[in-house]
């Protein structure tokens, strides 16, 4: 791909267009059958027996929290190195995000930054844990799901990077989803994600009563009672409007069909990647991923040592720019935002920071050449010399 390399881009193609266009010649832009049609393709890949699409990622936190439940006085527990929704949502609600820490190597949530973030919660009642599948690596769900369980709390798989990711446990695989260890799962279709629609989300469940209460928030908690006047709606509680349009939705469908292409270029130019970062950068590490992991990786992270290679990030990074290759760092720790400070002062997290001190996201989406990736590593090659 000759040109400037983002980090990361959609790929849309004629029939993607083609999509779009028949659903504008269509009768319905919005809250049509397309929608529907989207949710039923998308529960069925990820094998989920509910899908719920909204207008964007962080709507699918904020709906999850709503319909858990979560409020005022209660603490939802979420990973320092992600972006600032997932701890956002709780706040959304009233509750309050307490940070875990996490591996300075992977930046998953684990079992031990857990237990650590479950001793600081107090007499607080922890009512959701939101693991987060940084880059698409899978965390240890069903130890993440004991020990929220053990809490009384429920699991929310914050999951925009893991769509096409599975997970092994006990000898069975999971695709990133499924619903097998959550009570939800949060996906994003923003343009840089495995699939776009430009904007969107969706979440799934294999609980009926939380995906129709997912639904009825989805759209202002406006309901038809049975056997009213056809013009008659009521509100019995606050939504929101978080409806996503059939023409995204057009877009989500011919995007989906063409996951399992996408999944498998990823997965081969992440390969590429540790194969000639290995030959040409050996002082530079791809992202730890854990053994019950199966990636279809959204953003491709290597570790460097900058303070050791004599170089700042940003001398990486702009080096890197001006040879037409983009990158960006995944993530400031949420729990250094001066909003979390301010509230809550700031936690002694040294997986979180060892992570952001030595990040950096490189280049990775499905329309990349292995040429690029030659680029991408040379340069990085001489620029670390």
């Amino acid at each position: 791909m000759s040109g400037f390399l983002p980090y990361g881009r959609q790929t849309i193609e004629d029939d993607d267009i083609a999509a779009v266009t028949e659903a504008l010649r269509g009768d319905f832009l919005t809250t049509g059958p397309t929608v529907e049609a989207f949710e039923t393709a998308f529960a069925a890949k990820v094998g989920a027996q509910h899908a719920i699409a909204v207008s964007n990622g962080t709507a699918t936190l904020h709906l999850a929290m709503m319909s858990l439940g979560v409020g005022e006085g209660d603490v939802c527990i979420a990973p320092s190195v992600t972006f600032l929704a997932t701890a956002n949502c709780a706040r959304y609600v009233g509750a309050e995000a307490v940070f875990a820490d996490v591996d300075p190597d992977s930046g998953l949530m684990t079992p031990d930054t857990l237990a650590r973030a479950l001793s600081r919660v107090g007499d607080k009642r922890v009512k959701a844990v939101l693991p987060v599948h940084l880059r698409g690596d899978v965390c240890d769900l069903p130890a993440l799901k004991a020990m929220a369980s053990a809490a009384g709390a429920v699991l929310v798989e914050d999951a925009p990077h893991a769509l096409g990711s599975i997970g092994t446990f006990g000898g069975v695989e999971h695709p990133v989803g499924d619903g097998a260890y959550s009570s939800f799962a949060s996906f994003s279709f923003h343009p840089v994600k495995t699939l776009a629609t430009g904007e969107g989300g969706m979440l799934t469940t294999n609980d009926a009563e939380l995906a129709a209460r997912a639904r009825l928030l989805r759209s202002h908690g406006m309901v038809r009672p049975a056997g009213g006047d056809p013009w008659w709606y009521e509100m019995p509680e606050l939504g929101f409007n978080y409806r996503i349009p059939d023409i995204l939705c057009a877009l989500g469908l011919s995007q989906l069909a063409k996951l399992d292409r996408f999944v498998a270029r990823r997965r081969a130019l992440t390969a590429l990647y540790a194969e000639r970062l290995a030959e040409r950068c050996p002082r530079v590490r791809l992202a730890q991923s854990p053994a019950h992991s199966n990636p279809a990786l959204h953003l491709l992270t290597v570790l460097i040592d900058f303070e050791a290679e004599g170089l700042s990030r940003r001398t990486v990074v702009d080096s890197l720019k001006s040879q037409g290759i983009g990158t960006q760092v995944h993530y400031i720790p949420v729990h250094r935002q001066p909003y979390y400070v301010n509230r809550q002062g700031l936690a002694d997290l040294p997986g979180a920071d060892a992570w952001y001190k030595r990040c950096l996201t490189l280049p990775l989406f499905p329309a990349m050449a292995d040429g690029d990736v030659e680029r991408v590593v040379d340069a990085l090659a001489a620029i670390l010399g």
